[in-house]
């Protein structure tokens, strides 16, 4: 190659033969020899009869070369982008990884003007791989990959191809992880490692094969194609994935109760055992609750022995009542202020239980309220209703351990039978339910809750009753005022009813109403709303309205409707028993009467004239006096 034709940045190329790069003490000049392959480099510096060069085909540290060396290479036109990769244009790339570009030539920029001094280059080299926590040989590769191309895009990190198919031994593992690893049985990779030589690498009488992946290859597929939601799922199932290890994302309950407004209701079952007042223990009651989703007030309460409907009536019904005069019963002094809830939410947020799924709760509707049924195992999701429970079983728990509380081993063999220690009544306890809620709502800091301009400037106290009290004059409150006797009736179970001309026939009783005489001969059907625990009263449903009717049977009045089915039932069972008797008392009726008519001596054919006077004579013949009778027995 002549020497005045040698420029800087100049690629020169040869064609197929073996050659052996030569330089002075390069370390890094190890196998630089290339065979049967074009050789490409680009001319870095020329200094007199050197030449400082650098493998574009193999990128490797740049070297100084001879120019005798370079006889039988030619200048190669364009410019080399990596072997046949082109670049694109810089815009084009994705903000990531223009930003990894400039980092990575950032890194070595500062060797650039130390390219042809191979010591001091090679403390630059380690100075950067210090300074930027990274290896030598990786800053090497960036600064190899830019000499090379003299392009600062061919620092962009590859995309590694991820479409390669597997190999047998891989399809082995997957097959192996499918069967043993992602079920219920929940087997230890090590395990799964074993069942997968036994089905896939021995032969028929169990022997190992002499090639077989080891136990890290088949780790490193695993954590390679492994994701945690699939190992969750199936380990664990869908249900305990959606309660504990899904993702908790989003603004929680203010994205859907920005106002107040949004109640959640939900039960359960108490840790304390309670006693009646002869000091038998009846058992663990049942808190039904209703809180508020956007301050975490509690809105109201039921404390009873019986779930169901019969609690969320209970609740309903304390919600709308005054708390002042609820907690005065119980002996317990409140400003209104610190309970001030005498209202419906305007939306009530339920789980899938069997209480709130049926007909009764959604008649709930019918006073303007919406009612929003959430999915199952979202516990997070009525999150407010959840805390409240936790909160008020911890205020109580460490007070009363010992007096019925139940601890968590009470499952264990050998434990304490905590029935044994209940002391408490169902009134005594109330009121200590009475102390927590009030504790909840009134001096419980909210250190978490998302806190207005309008909050902050009117220092809003970070207490439940604090921030109700003022969400309650904000626009967006959602709240519904309903008498204690509609919301009463509309909690009442339905039934279809008929007009007959024995009254409105409902639940197979009849009653009545005087205004109704014309609807009683339509015989048409109606929706009624009933009383279970009292017959005497129905009420017809129409046009919104209740309008009352009155018992017909006196016979089933003050009791309930199960009493009344009890009384039909016996009977229905009494008439049963008689059947048999009845059926054998008509036949022997039957046979008396045969007997009698055989007696009279056969058919006859009577005269039809003089009936009268025959009728007369019989009715003189068969007269009795009476009187003459008892005068004669006196």
């Amino acid at each position: 190659m002549d020497k005045d034709r040698l420029k800087k940045n100049m690629l020169l190329k040869k064609e197929k033969r073996e050659v052996q790069l030569k330089g002075q003490g390069d370390s890094e000049r190890k196998g630089n020899s290339i065979g049967g392959t074009d050789q490409i480099f680009r001319v870095l510096a020329v200094e007199r009869e050197r030449v400082l060069v650098i493998d574009c085909i193999r990128k490797t540290m740049p070297v100084w070369m001879g120019i005798e060396e370079l006889d039988g290479f030619t200048e190669e036109e364009g410019s080399c982008r990596s072997g046949e990769t082109d670049f694109g244009i810089l815009e084009d790339y994705s903000p990531d990884v223009r930003k990894t570009i400039y980092q990575r030539y950032n890194i070595i920029s500062a060797i650039l003007p130390f390219v042809d001094n191979e010591p001091m280059r090679s403390e630059m080299v380690a100075g950067m791989a210090e300074e930027h926590g990274i290896s030598r040989q990786s800053v090497r590769k960036y600064l190899c990959e830019y000499l090379s191309s003299q392009d600062i895009r061919s620092l962009a990190p590859q995309e590694r191809n991820t479409g390669r198919a597997l190999t047998q031994d891989e399809k082995n593992m997957r097959k192996a992880l499918n069967k043993y690893y992602y079920t219920t049985k929940k087997r230890t990779l090590k395990n799964v490692y074993t069942m997968m030589l036994k089905d896939s690498y021995c032969d028929g009488d169990g022997r190992l094969s002499s090639v077989y992946p080891s136990f890290y290859q088949f780790r490193y597929f695993f954590r390679k194609y492994n994701t945690k939601q699939t190992e969750y799922i199936s380990r664990n199932g869908l249900s305990y994935y959606q309660r504990n290890q899904r993702p908790l994302t989003g603004d929680g309950v203010q994205a859907f109760a920005p106002h107040v407004g949004v109640g959640m209701l939900d039960a359960t079952i108490l840790d304390i055992y309670l006693i009646n007042e002869a000091g038998g223990i009846v058992g663990r009651p049942i808190l039904t609750a209703c809180v508020d989703a956007y301050s975490g007030m509690c809105c109201g309460y039921s404390l009873s022995w019986e779930g169901g409907v019969y609690s969320l009536r209970n609740l309903m019904l304390n919600v709308i009542a005054d708390k002042v005069e609820h907690c005065r019963a119980f002996g317990i002094a409140i400003n209104r202020q610190d309970w001030d809830c005498d209202k419906l939410s305007g939306k009530l947020v339920t789980d899938m239980g069997s209480e709130y799924r049926g007909t009764v709760f959604e008649q709930m509707t019918d006073l303007g309220i919406q009612i929003t049924n959430l999915p199952s195992y979202r516990p997070e999701l009525k999150s407010k209703v959840e805390k409240f429970f936790d909160c008020i079983q911890g205020y109580y728990r460490n007070q009363l351990k010992g007096k019925g509380v139940v601890e968590p081993d009470f499952q264990e063999r050998g434990v304490h039978d905590y029935r044994k220690d209940a002391c408490l009544t169902m009134a005594d306890f109330e009121k200590i339910i009475i102390h927590c809620i009030l504790f909840y709502n009134c001096s419980r800091v909210l250190e978490n809750f998302p806190y207005t301009e309008e909050m902050l400037a009117m220092e809003i106290k970070p207490y439940a009753n604090e921030i109700w009290n003022y969400g309650c004059g904000q626009d967006g409150c959602n709240l519904i005022s309903v008498s204690r006797e509609q919301l009463i009736l509309t909690l009442l179970p339905r039934a279809t009813g008929r007009f007959t001309r024995f009254g409105l026939s409902v639940n197979g009783m009849h009653y009545h109403n005087r205004l109704f005489r014309e609807q009683y001969l339509n015989g048409k059907e109606c929706t009624v709303a009933y009383n279970p625990d009292n017959v005497c009263q129905t009420w017809l449903i129409e046009n919104g309205s209740y309008i009352p009717f009155e018992l017909v049977e006196s016979r089933f009045r003050d009791k309930g409707l199960t009493g009344v089915q009890a009384m039909k039932q016996r009977q229905r069972d009494l008439i049963r028993q008689e059947t048999g008797n009845r059926t054998q008392a008509e036949i022997d009726l039957a046979g008396h009467i045969s007997a009698a008519v055989g007696a009279s001596g056969g058919q006859k054919r009577p005269s039809i004239k003089n009936i009268r006077a025959n009728r007369e004579k019989e009715q003189e013949r068969l007269h009795k006096d009476l009187g003459k009778e008892v005068a004669a027995d006196a």
